[in-house]
């Protein structure tokens, strides 16, 4: 079963997320900020979906941890702010994707789908 760690600040949408992810069959760890994130990342994951601000570590900063660790790992952002987004672009390891909120869960489980079969 493929594994996400998600990490995002709002607890409604964290949950949201995680229950869309664990229903379309993926095992989620979800973490409420990027300091609880970065502490799951000596295991074993398919997918980093993170807010991409957020208290503590941002999004970037566990991505680019991440990265480090696990060459390869599909990067999934989600954010708010167009202005960070855009930028993140430029901040964020190789082959990262952005999305821009609002988006609808099954857009995300959509594009998780395809990040892991690529």
């Amino acid at each position: 079963m493929p594994r996400i760690l998600l990490a995002e600040d709002d607890d409604s949408l964290r949950g949201f997320l995680a229950r869309a992810l664990e229903r379309a069959g993926y095992e989620v760890t979800a973490c409420a900020d990027g300091d609880e994130a970065a502490s799951h990342l000596d295991e074993s994951w398919d997918v980093l979906l993170t807010d991409i601000v957020m208290p503590g570590l941002d999004g970037i900063e566990v991505a680019r941890l991440a990265a480090a660790k696990h060459p390869g790992l599909r990067i999934m952002f989600i954010t708010g702010f167009a202005a960070v987004a855009l930028a993140a672009g430029d901040a964020a390891p190789p082959g990262a994707k952005v999305l821009s909120k609002p988006i609808h869960l099954r857009e995300i489980v959509a594009e998780v789908e395809r990040m892991i079969a690529a």
